[in-house]
């Protein structure tokens, strides 16, 4: 039965426009296109390049150059007019809000660093709100407390958990089957690779694939609601590594080639061990990366350990 491949859907140029817009709120010393590619590997050049040059055009952007080559900027006329006719104190909260970017701040700092009565802060925050110039957001590191952000700005993946988490709820069984297809997908890679009959050394290197290959088949099988990134694919087989499932190595790419950063490209393999470990090397201790930051009370430690449960109870 032929595999359904679910083909990724052709983004509207004005959410491009504003994903531009918020990397330049993120970034306000300006970014460059090295930046907006990484952030939307999916995105061809043309698409990029008109949406760039329409903001150029209704002056929402400015263009810098630098020893890193073009620079885009958030024009500083639109910060300054977004406050007309508020009082120095909201002025001081909006400050203080956008200098904390896009993980934003708890409003027990925004006290600290204004020195203004707390009744005041949430009056002035209320006010900020409805005239939608800052959001509050729900912390996953803090379920209880609200950080707030300029409004037009994407969260930080260490506030909302990224695409791991929905509703503050850690999405596991999301996780297994993005491990699953992932490794899956390395698997075929391999099998091709012995098919093909040739020398040690082609089968080995025709093996790998880059994290942009796999993030491509992930988007091509339709199974994630969410849009994800090779960050968010990188960190499904790094997990997949850490089991000793695949391998990574690193190699020297040219610049602007797909899947590359600075120069660089990660290329996995699925692998499979010659012979069973032995001993203590079984444990998942034997083979933890992060065995010297382990120990009991801590935010790593043996009680919470799920390869740890999942080895005893196997």
């Amino acid at each position: 039965m032929a595999e359904v491949k679910v083909k990724p859907e052709i983004p509207d140029p004005m959410d491009i426009e504003s994903r531009i817009i918020e990397l330049c709120h993120q970034f306000p010393h300006g970014i460059t296109d090295q930046v907006i590619q990484n952030d939307m590997p999916h995105m061809e050049a043309q698409q990029r390049a008109m949406a760039i040059n329409r903001l150029l055009s209704m002056g929402q952007l400015d263009l810098l150059r630098s020893n890193a080559g073009l620079l885009y900027r958030i024009k500083e006329s639109q910060n300054a007019s977004k406050m007309k006719g508020s009082d120095n104190q909201e002025k001081l909260v909006y400050q203080i809000i956008e200098d904390a970017g896009n993980k934003g701040i708890w409003s027990r700092d925004i006290r600290y660093k204004s020195n203004l009565p707390l009744t005041e802060i949430n009056k002035i925050l209320k006010n900020l709100e409805s005239k939608k110039l800052i959001k509050a957001v729900k912390s996953v590191a803090a379920s209880k407390k609200k950080v707030y952000m300029l409004y037009n700005l994407q969260p930080d993946r260490s506030v909302t958990g990224g695409a791991w988490y929905s509703d503050q709820d850690f999405e596991s069984e999301f996780v297994e089957v993005l491990n699953q297809q992932c490794f899956k997908f390395l698997q075929s890679k391999a099998e091709a690779a012995r098919e093909s009959k040739q020398n040690p050394m082609i089968q080995r290197n025709s093996s790998f694939a880059s994290s942009h290959e796999v993030w491509k088949y992930i988007c091509e099988l339709g199974i994630s609601k969410v849009e994800l990134s090779m960050e968010d694919i990188e960190t499904i087989l790094n997990t997949l590594i850490y089991d000793g499932k695949v391998e990574m190595t690193i190699i020297a790419a040219k610049e602007g080639t797909v899947g590359s950063v600075d120069g660089q490209m990660k290329l996995y393999r699925a692998v499979s061990p010659l012979i069973q470990p032995t001993g203590l090397v079984r444990t998942p201790c034997g083979l933890c990366p992060v065995f010297d930051d382990c120990h009991e009370g801590g935010e790593i430690s043996p009680s919470n350990c799920i390869y740890m449960t999942e080895w005893l109870e196997f």
